[in-house]
């Protein structure tokens, strides 16, 4: 029986960040949005709630908390601001949730532990100039020395380019199976800022998501040791399609908390403003809007609980992560188009929140799988064309998934 009452622990947890969001980052997000600039001190302080390893097993720096607690967390952070959430998608769900589970245990010592206090900042490199949901499009290449791997390509898109110590990349390590275009021949890689060829920089015109770090990698012949191969040769697609299951979860509750934020903020101003002698809140249209943030909200929240849920039990979850996925962040754009609707000409303004939640809101829409994507694999499951028939293992069933394969 699904259980999605949060414990005392998860509460104590919800209760703690918005504490903390409202003391040290609601005054100060607007500003570091409108400079479009990162601040790397917040990764500390997010560092010290414990949230870096939210998910990670104690013996491994962790806080040893569930996914249901993760998801809380994203939900919690994107209603200050996306690019708080991003820093968990990237760091907690896509790097290190992945690499405790395909990585071998001198791995997650080496990476995990400096990754969850925080020490070290994890990142992910997939996306390439020519290559986004296609990832067999990918052009970087692996090959194989004495004792090392030398990568070359350029990763792009890559949130916290800037900012992170280790990456988990993504090469074609067997180049005909690279020219059959056939994902066999694709591995995965952790690889370090210090090592040499490595080389990064800032994507300056960005529309959204000002406050965060968003940038690309160069791998030019990069030495990678042997040793920092992430699971087998030619697991890389595998691995890549686990750490988005991660990734995609933490987007779908994030934006869940942008719809929140966009109701709270619209109910406010409702009850505020006064147009035709009362309060627009007494329009009908107004009320419709609100109703639907209201309706998104309740049903975003129940769909990535459910597919948290799912992860707990060690449960193969692609499907309703990806559903909860897309349907949160659909509605996210529904609620911030709607938020600056009802905040007419001063929706148009930088002196409310709103504007800055549409212009964060369609990332969401985007990355980890665009909306289209995610409506195909949804069509596909329903018309028998798409079937998972290996289990994807979650947290309690982690130290199974390397006897599995």
């Amino acid at each position: 029986m699904i259980d999605l009452e949060l414990t005392e622990e998860q509460r104590l947890l919800q209760h703690s960040i918005r504490e903390w969001g409202a003391r040290e980052i609601a005054p100060r997000i607007h500003e570091l949005d409108r400079q479009h600039r990162f601040d790397p001190d917040i990764l500390s302080k997010m560092a010290s709630l414990g949230l870096l390893g939210i998910s990670v097993p104690v013996e491994y720096g962790g806080a040893g908390m569930d996914y249901v607690s993760l998801g809380l967390a994203c939900e919690e952070l994107e209603y200050l601001d996306t690019s708080l959430r991003v820093i968990m998608s990237v760091h907690a769900g896509l790097n290190s949730l992945t690499v405790f589970t395909w990585g071998n245990e001198e791995q997650r010592k080496r990476y995990l532990v400096p990754q969850s206090r925080g020490e070290k900042i994890g990142g992910y490199g997939l996306t390439e100039p020519d290559a986004g949901s296609d990832v067999r499009g990918i052009q970087s290449v692996a090959v194989k020395k004495d004792g090392y791997w030398l990568l070359s390509g350029e990763k792009t898109w890559i949130s916290l380019a800037e900012v992170a110590d280790h990456f988990l990349v993504f090469a074609w390590s067997d180049q005909k199976k690279k020219k059959q275009r056939d994902v066999s021949g694709i591995s995965a890689f952790m690889i370090e800022r210090e090592f040499h060829g490595f080389s990064s920089g800032p994507i300056g015109e960005k529309w959204g998501i000002l406050a965060g770090n968003t940038g690309f990698f160069t791998m030019d012949e990069m030495e990678v040791p042997a040793e920092n191969l992430i699971g087998r040769e030619g697991e890389g697609f595998k691995i890549a399609m686990f750490a988005l299951d991660q990734g995609r979860y933490t987007v779908a509750a994030g934006a869940t908390g942008l719809v929140r934020a966009c109701r709270d903020a619209s109910v406010k101003y409702a009850t505020e403003r006064k147009t035709f002698g009362v309060t627009i809140g007494q329009h009908q249209l107004v009320k419709e809007m609100i109703a639907q943030m209201e309706s998104d909200y309740q049903a975003a929240r129940l769909l990535w609980l459910r597919s948290g849920w799912l992860k707990n039990q060690g449960s193969r979850n692609t499907r309703e992560t990806g559903l909860a996925k897309w349907f949160a962040t659909v509605a996210s754009e529904r609620a911030a188009g709607d938020a600056v609707q009802i905040h007419g000409a001063n929706g148009y303004s930088d002196e409310y929140p709103v504007g800055r939640f549409y212009r964060n809101c369609k990332g969401g829409v985007i990355y980890e799988g665009t909306r289209e994507i995610h409506k195909l694999m949804q069509a596909d499951y329903l018309l028998g064309n798409r079937v998972d028939k290996e289990p994807r293992c979650a947290l309690p069933a982690y130290r199974e998934v390397l006897k599995a394969r």
